[in-house]
């Protein structure tokens, strides 16, 4: 299960900014809104969380940090140097911080196991690097990695006892500009493949226009299984989709080259391409099915997530969405918050983290009050990520009215002096 994401010098991310899921001593909604993680340290984590604030706030970049960093756990050892120096993208409108390095750390719980695990890096390197363990309530540290400018090389404090294996091997086996965690599960270390495992399975992230969720979702759609719990959900929705056919036309796939100093190199390569058609029925009548240009933004949309969700749902992940509500209505976006929140469907701890401009979820009837955070900039156009009980929300408190009053920050100040 998700904890905790934190980063540091990141776009305009500035300074460190965390994203908890770790539940408050609130009550309200417990056995819903909650699970038990029989983890003394941390008893209880949220299953949702939502990020509200202005166009350009920073909250894409929150979960852009979150994909870069999975990027570079699993790439970073064949991952050329100009590849991973495009990694690099820190605050840039300081000079101070303009060549500081970018800092991630994420802390899971996997099997009742606490794994906190970070580094840091910039376009030459990766400058530190650590993993603390916790199977009680004390941490051991398995490796920790610093880098000595004045040496030249990285400083490696000694391995815990309780991490075994060839780690001499790997250390060495370990580039300066790669990850440990990365070099060391490539060399068949076990221990680690809880962790490494989280990034390349439990965590699902979806951008804000569908492109990743609507290929999982076709990819499924062969299981009849799957492809009756997609119907249900659809017509759940109210969107009265009788069934759903996939075929294949012959197509292109274009691809662009760009290389510094020369001109852009256009290729193309044919490939089958899937035509998603939507089917109708009317009692008495033949179906009739229709393609992606007769039926509506939202419910492609619905689609393109549905195999995210369901994924999510059924092995227990953490689900990341950009804009989930985008082309969605209100109350779809309520039902789907629904299935996360049901011990009943949700019954291996999935978690969904998105963001969103629906000011209609801020009721906590739907919503607990740490599930809540706001992005929004300072003075010096830095991101600043707050959570909604920073503010102490009287319980039953209007939050919807309160934030479009900019009680909690984390909307846009429109002026009209820029027209005239």
């Amino acid at each position: 299960m998700f904890v905790e994401f934190s980063l540091r010098n990141f776009r305009s991310l500035r300074d460190e900014r965390t994203l908890s899921m770790v539940s408050s001593t609130d009550r309200s909604h417990l056995a819903t809104h909650t699970i038990e993680t029989g983890v003394r340290s941390v008893p209880r984590l949220n299953r949702a969380g939502v990020v509200y604030g202005a166009n350009a706030s920073g909250k894409s970049n929150l979960i852009f940090a979150l994909v870069t960093m999975r990027n570079l756990v699993l790439h970073s050892t064949s991952m050329l140097d100009a590849a991973r120096a495009e990694q690099y993208t820190p605050y840039r409108l300081e000079r101070s911080s303009a060549g500081d390095p970018t800092e991630f750390e994420v802390v899971v719980l996997l099997d009742g196991i606490r794994y906190q695990y970070g580094f840091s890096y910039d376009a030459q390197r990766i400058r530190d690097e650590w993993l603390i363990v916790y199977k009680t309530g004390k941490g051991q540290s398995w490796f920790d990695r610093r880098w000595n400018d004045a040496k030249g090389e990285h400083e490696w404090a000694p391995f815990s006892s309780y991490f075994t294996g060839s780690k001499e091997t790997w250390r060495q086996a370990t580039r300066s500009g790669a990850l440990f965690l990365t070099t060391a599960i490539q060399l068949n270390n076990e221990q680690l493949k809880p962790l490494w495992n989280w990034f390349t399975d439990g965590l699902v992230i979806v951008n804000w226009t569908g492109a990743l969720g609507i290929g999982q979702t076709l990819q499924r759609l062969d299981d009849p299984a799957f492809k009756a719990r997609a119907l249900g959900l659809l017509r759940s929705a109210d969107l009265h989709i009788a069934d759903i056919e996939v075929e294949t036309v012959p197509g292109h796939q274009v691809a662009f080259k760009l290389e510094a100093g020369k001109a852009p190199e256009l290729s193309t390569s044919p490939q089958d391409l899937p035509v998603v058609k939507f089917v109708h029925k009317l009692e008495g009548e033949d179906p009739v099915a229709f393609d992606g240009r007769f039926e509506s933004a939202g419910t492609q949309r619905l689609l393109s997530y549905i195999g995210p969700i369901l994924d999510a749902l059924e092995g227990g992940k953490l689900l990341v969405v950009d804009e989930f509500d985008s082309s969605l209505h209100p109350m779809v976006v309520r039902f789907v918050l629904s299935l996360f929140h049901d011990p009943e469907v949700s019954r291996h701890g999935a978690q969904l983290w998105m963001t969103t401009h629906d000011t209609s979820l801020l009721d906590t009837e739907l919503l607990r009050r740490d599930q809540v955070w706001f992005m929004d900039k300072d003075e010096r156009q830095a991101s600043r990520l707050s959570p909604l009980t920073d503010f102490s929300p009287r319980k039953g408190e209007a939050l919807e009215k309160g934030y479009l009053r900019a009680r909690y920050g984390g909307v846009p100040f429109i002026s009209r002096t820029n027209l005239h």
